[in-house]
C-alpha cells in the first residue's frame, strides 16, 4: 500500500469535523506555499532584471509569451 493511500485510510476513520477541518488546513497551506512560491520567482525575476538579464518586451510579445505558458 502506498503512502498516500495509508494517509487516506487514517483520514477517513476521522470523524467528518475533523476532515473538514484538516482539509482547510490543507488548502491554506497549499495557498501559503503557493504564495511562497510565486514571491521566490517574482525576487528572482527583479534580481534578474536589475541585473540586465531580461530585455524589455511590448505588450504584444509578453502576451503572445505568456500564452504559450
Amino acid at each position: 500500500m502506498s503512502t498516500i493511500d495509508s494517509a487516506l485510510d487514517e483520514i477517513m476513520r476521522l470523524d467528518n469535523t475533523s476532515r473538514e477541518m484538516l482539509l482547510d488546513i490543507l488548502k491554506k497551506r497549499q495557498i501559503e506555499a503557493r504564495r511562497n512560491e510565486i514571491a521566490k520567482q517574482a525576487r528572482k525575476s527583479l534580481k534578474d532584471y536589475h541585473a540586465g538579464k531580461l530585455q524589455p518586451m511590448s505588450l504584444e510579445e509578453t502576451l503572445h509569451m505568456l500564452g504559450s505558458l
